[in-house]
C-alpha cells in the first residue's frame, strides 16, 4: 500500500526556492513533500498534465495545444497551421535557470455553455539541482478567470533533486494578483480555502504520478486510438447541449437516466466521427446501421435525430420507444440465427411466427451496433462475417453462443493472444472481451479496440471495418476462406440455443403481462 500523502503546510514568508526575474510580484509556496523520482520522471509527468488538465479537474475536457517551441512538437502543431505568429505567450525568466520549453494551451472545460476556455503559459526552467514549471493564465485580473481555475496569477511545481542520494522534493507555489501583493508583502497572507485546496491537489497528483512511475508502472489503458480526442469531446459536447436536458427529464424507465442518457450520447458521438472517417460524411456512402439488442432503443433515436438510417431489434419493448417513435425504427425481434437453424438440427415447432424472428442476415455493409447485447455478443462478429457487415461490439455480461451464462476463458498461451489485444488481465470482463475478440479473428475481421470515455466500468469496444488481409490470416501467406461453422464448433456450438430462446420468450411474455 502506499504511503499517505502528507506534505509539508510552508509558512507565511518562506523562501520561494528561485527568483523570477520577470515579476515583481512574489511567489507564495504552500507544500512540499518527498520524492523519490527524478528531474526526467519528473519533466514527463508535468507534460502529461498539461496536455491532459482533465487528470487534475473534472470540470475540464482536455487542453489544445496551441503554441509548442519545442523543436519535435512545432512542426505537428503551429509550423503547419501558421498560427505561431498570433499566438501571444507570456515570457518567463528565472535567474540561474534555463528556459527549455515554452508552450500555450487552451483549457476546454466539459459544460462551454457555464465556463469558457482559458489560455495558459506553460515553461520548463531547469537549474543545477532543480526543475521548475509554471502555468501562467492569460488575464490581467481574477474576475477574468473561469469557475474552474484558482484565483491566481499562476501556478509553479518545483523540483529539487539530489543525485548523491537518490532523493528530492516538489513543492508548489501561487502567484497572487495585485489585490493580494500588498498583503504578501506584509506576510499576512489570507489566501482562499479553495486555492489552498487546488495547491494540496495538484501536488498530490504529481507525487502519485511520478512515485508510481519511479516504482515502474505502466499504463494499460490507452484511450482516443481510433477518433482523436478532441474531436470526439467537441461532438459529444454539441450533442449533450442538444439533448441531454429533455432525454434526462422525459425518461420513463426504471433505469437511471444519467447514467444512460450520458452513456448513449459518448456511444453516439465516438459512432458518428467514427462513420466519418469511414464513409468521408457522405450520406449517399452510408449504408445504414442495425442495433442488434437495443434495448431502450436511445442510441438509435439519438443517431435517428442526427441523420443516420438504420434500426433496432429487442427481444422485448421498452416504455421509451413510444417516446421514441416513429423517429427511431425500433421493432420486437428475437435472434435465430440462420446458422443455428443449420447446424442443431432440432426438430422443436416453430416458437414464434416469422414476423417475430429475424435470422441475423443482413444486408450487405449495413454497420452492426452490439452495445451490451448480453447473449447477441459473441454472435456479433459470426453475423457480421456472414453477411460482410462492418461493427462494433461493446461486451458486458457473458454468455457463450447457446445463450448460456458462462466465464470465457482466458488466453493460456501468448499464441492465444491477438497482437493487437490490451495487456492481458485476470478479470471476467476481460476475459469476455478477449474470447470475443478471438471469435471475430477467426471470423476473419481485423480488430481494432478502444477504452470508450463512458460512464461505464464495462467500457472497451472492438471494432471491426475490414476483413484480414492475406499476410494477416496465416504464416503462408494465403488467402484463407473462413469456415464459420467451424467457428461456431470451436466456441462451444449451439446446442441449447433454441432452449434458451423458449425461456426468453416465456420470460419476456410474463414480465409484459405485468
Amino acid at each position: 500500500m502506499p504511503p499517505v500523502f502528507q506534505p509539508d503546510e510552508l509558512p507565511a514568508g518562506s523562501s520561494p526556492g528561485f527568483e523570477d526575474e520577470t515579476s515583481s510580484r512574489g511567489w507564495v509556496p504552500l507544500y512540499r513533500h518527498g520524492c523519490s523520482f527524478g528531474r526526467d520522471i519528473f519533466v514527463d509527468k508535468m507534460m502529461n498534465l498539461i496536455r491532459n488538465p482533465n487528470l487534475n479537474s473534472s470540470w475540464l475536457f482536455r487542453a489544445d495545444i496551441l503554441y509548442d517551441d519545442d523543436e519535435d512538437d512545432e512542426d505537428k502543431c503551429l509550423r503547419k497551421t501558421g498560427l505561431s505568429a498570433l499566438v501571444r505567450h507570456i515570457p518567463r525568466s528565472i535567474r540561474e535557470m534555463e528556459t527549455q520549453r515554452t508552450l500555450v494551451r487552451t483549457l476546454i472545460p466539459r459544460n462551454q455553455r457555464r465556463d469558457k476556455p482559458l489560455n495558459q503559459t506553460c515553461t520548463f526552467h531547469r537549474g543545477p539541482t532543480s526543475d521548475l514549471v509554471i502555468y501562467a493564465a492569460h488575464v490581467d485580473s481574477a474576475n477574468e478567470l473561469p469557475f474552474y481555475h484558482p484565483a491566481v496569477r499562476a501556478v509553479a511545481h518545483l523540483h529539487n533533486w539530489d543525485p548523491a542520494v537518490e532523493s528530492g522534493t516538489i513543492s508548489i507555489l501561487i502567484l497572487p494578483f495585485d489585490d493580494e501583493e500588498e498583503k504578501e508583502n506584509e506576510k499576512t497572507i489570507n489566501l482562499p480555502t479553495k486555492v489552498r485546496r487546488t495547491a494540496y491537489h495538484l501536488l498530490e497528483l504529481l507525487h502519485k504520478h511520478g512515485q508510481s512511475s519511479a516504482a515502474g508502472y505502466v499504463k494499460r489503458v490507452h484511450h482516443d486510438l481510433i477518433v482523436p480526442q478532441a474531436r470526439l469531446q467537441n461532438r459529444y459536447a454539441a450533442l449533450k447541449d442538444k439533448y441531454a436536458r429533455r432525454l434526462v427529464e422525459s425518461w420513463v424507465e426504471s433505469t437511471d437516466p444519467l447514467k444512460h442518457v450520458f452513456e448513449d450520447l459518448a456511444i453516439a458521438a465516438f459512432l458518428i466521427d467514427l462513420w466519418t472517417d469511414m464513409y468521408d460524411d457522405d450520406e449517399d456512402k452510408f449504408p445504414g446501421f442495425v442495433d442488434i439488442g437495443c434495448g431502450n432503443g436511445l442510441l438509435v433515436y439519438i443517431l435517428a435525430q442526427e441523420g443516420y438510417r438504420g434500426w433496432g431489434f429487442d427481444a422485448r419493448s421498452r416504455k421509451s420507444w413510444s417516446l421514441f417513435r416513429p423517429s427511431a425504427h425500433l421493432e420486437r425481434r428475437l435472434l435465430l440465427p440462420s446458422a443455428v437453424s443449420r447446424l442443431d438440427g432440432d426438430p422443436t415447432p416453430r416458437l414464434l411466427p416469422d414476423s417475430d424472428l429475424h435470422d441475423g442476415n443482413f444486408p450487405p455493409g449495413t454497420f452492426i451496433i452490439s452495445n451490451h447485447a448480453d447473449e447477441l455478443t459473441a454472435w456479433t462478429p459470426i453475423l457480421a462475417a456472414a453477411s460482410d457487415c462492418p461493427f462494433i461490439v461493446i461486451p458486458c455480461c457473458s454468455h457463450n453462443l447457446a445463450g448460456d451464462r458462462f466465464r470465457a476463458p482466458p488466453p493460456t498461451t501468448s499464441r492465444n493472444r491477438l497482437p493487437h489485444a490490451p495487456p492481458p488481465s485476470r478479470s471476467t470482463y476481460a476475459s469476455l472481451v478477449d474470447w470475443v475478440a478471438r471469435i471475430a479473428h477467426d471470423c476473419g475481421w481485423f480488430v481494432e479496440t478502444e477504452m470508450l470515455r463512458i460512464p461505464s466500468t464495462r467500457n472497451t469496444c472492438l471494432i471491426a471495418r475490414r476483413r484480414l488481409r492475406s499476410d494477416e490470416r496465416n504464416d503462408r501467406g494465403e488467402e484463407a476462406l473462413v469456415d464459420l461453422d467451424a467457428v461456431i464448433a470451436d466456441y462451444g456450438g449451439v446446442q441449447g440455443y433454441r432452449t434458451n430462446l423458449a425461456r426468453l420468450i416465456h420470460h419476456t411474455d410474463t414480465s409484459q403481462s405485468h
